[in-house]
This record gives structure tokens, sequence and C-alpha cells, in this order.
């Protein structure tokens, strides 16, 4: 473990149970779909991965992954959880109900960046994901991540909360910050997602010792 750690960011969400926003065209033609275990090797050049190892070892717990195609090739990504999932960057597992998703790892090939693509594909997974009754979805990445945080917006994500995330040795601190125009609702389960079990919460701090 590093003596600290630090990251900011914003976590988005979306109720599909309020209605499903407008699709988001790419700007050029592509095919959408679940990546099965014939798509390893091609989503391992995708991810630069040496073998397609830990894309199976990946799958093989509550996690999907979904993918544009374009010349054969997959131009896009992005990986799916239903339920809990460790998110490295915040040193936690994110506790989500498990009939809630969220995305996360998600990447374009450089060559097909600045297409629409990424909104695209988020687009295409949120529609996926409301066909199969997940009531809300939800998605995060760092503040200076702007390729990103434009995806999420033309997908019709919103943003619920930012994030500052410290740790010192074993003492952890993270900072949580409603977005004005969010639910309260979707605030609270935030809160409930991001805690972890080694961690107290004082009004908008969660503060613990790991």
């Amino acid at each position: 473990m590093r003596l600290w750690a630090e990251e900011q960011g914003t976590l988005w969400a979306l109720k599909t149970v309020d209605g499903l926003p407008p699709a988001q065209p790419a700007q050029v033609e592509t095919a959408f779909r679940e990546v099965g275990q014939a798509d390893f090797s091609r989503l391992a050049a995708a991810m630069n991965l040496p073998s397609p190892e830990p894309i199976a070892q990946r799958l093989q717990g509550n996690r999907r992954c979904f993918a544009l195609w374009a010349a054969g090739e997959i131009v896009t990504y992005g990986w799916v959880t239903l339920g809990r999932e460790v998110v490295g960057e915040l040193e936690r597992t994110f506790h989500l109900p498990d009939d809630e998703a969220y995305v996360w790892d998600c990447a374009t090939i450089p060559a097909w960046r600045g297409r629409g693509c990424y909104s695209h594909l988020l687009s295409r997974i949120i529609y996926r994901l409301g066909e199969e009754a997940v009531p809300c979805i939800w998605i995060g990445a760092s503040r200076q991540n702007r390729p990103s945080i434009r995806g999420f917006a033309n997908a019709g994500f919103e943003p619920v909360l930012d994030l500052i995330y410290r740790r010192l040795l074993r003492l952890t601190w993270m900072r949580l910050e409603p977005a004005p125009a969010a639910a309260p609702g979707l605030t609270a389960a935030a809160f409930r997602i991001l805690q972890d079990e080694h961690e107290r919460r004082l009004g908008s701090l969660l503060i613990g010792v790991k």
C-alpha cells in the first residue's frame, strides 16, 4: 500500500424508471453488442492486455462488457457490474443494490476518438439495461477527465455528487458535496454506495482507519 492517496471525482447516475434519455448516435457506422468468449482476443487487443486471461477472469463474476465494433474491430468498450464492485481509484467497494448497475473501465481506441463513439456506447448500454429493468445506472470519473464527463452528459447521466478522497497511511477521509440539482433520493443512495465498512459518516464527511 502506498503511504498516501488522493482522488477527486464526480459520481453520476441515471434512473431508467424515470424514462430513458434520447438515444445518442455516433458519427460513424458501428455495431453494438455484448462481448462474448469469441471476442476475448479482440477485447484484449483493444485494452492493450498481453492475453485474454484477465478478461475471462473478470467475466466469472457479476460483470459484463459491451462494445462498439467497426471494420471488424472493437473501437470502444465499457464494463458493467450489477451490485457490488471494487473501485481501485477510491480504495473501496461500491455497495450497490444487486439490481443496480455500475459502468466502469471504458475507453475508445485513439484512432476512433472524436466521433461520438463513447456517447453512443453509453447510450446503447443505458437502453440495454433499461430493457432488462435495471432501475438505476451509476458511473464516475475524475474531474480532470473531460472527455468522459462530456460522454456522461451526452448520454443522459446527471451529476449526483462531487467527492474528494484522501488517505494518509491508514487514515481515510472523504468529503462529499451533493450536486445542486441532484434528487435527494439519489444523494442519499450515493452516500450509502460510497461509505466503506471501516468508515463513519460525520455530516458530509466519511472518516475511518483501514
